[in-house]
């Protein structure tokens, strides 16, 4: 089991940033691979940047050269640093992390999410 808090979200002007943290407890130390989902109000749940457990990351492509996804893997603690940030980034952001069993069994957890709000 893995138990994700995440902090730091806020409202910011455009052009602005925000820091979000992932905290992981509970077995974080068999965690493969974290991420930063985010959902807007009547839009589907998007991907937003992943850090695989080997440092590979992924961004969307509406947040790159913005946002940097970082990650501890000693803390269990994913990062995401968002600069220049538009109205189009208000959403409720969402901390991800899966595991792989020995038995090869994938599980799926995610935080309660933080709202990130960009207005003027």
């Amino acid at each position: 089991q893995v138990q994700l808090v995440e902090s730091g979200g806020g409202l910011v002007q455009p052009g602005g940033s925000l820091r979000l943290s992932c905290a992981a407890s509970g077995s974080r130390f068999s965690i493969a691979n974290m991420a930063w989902y985010r959902q807007a109000p009547g839009k589907e749940r998007e991907l937003v940047a992943k850090i695989t457990s080997s440092g590979i990351i992924t961004y969307a492509d509406v947040v790159k050269g913005r946002f940097t996804i970082s990650r501890d893997g000693a803390k269990g603690t994913v990062y995401l640093q968002m600069n220049s940030l538009e109205t189009e980034d208000t959403a409720l952001y969402y901390c991800y992390a899966d595991v792989k069993t020995v038995a090869g069994l994938w599980y799926y957890y995610w935080g309660q999410g933080t709202q990130v709000t960009v207005s003027s």
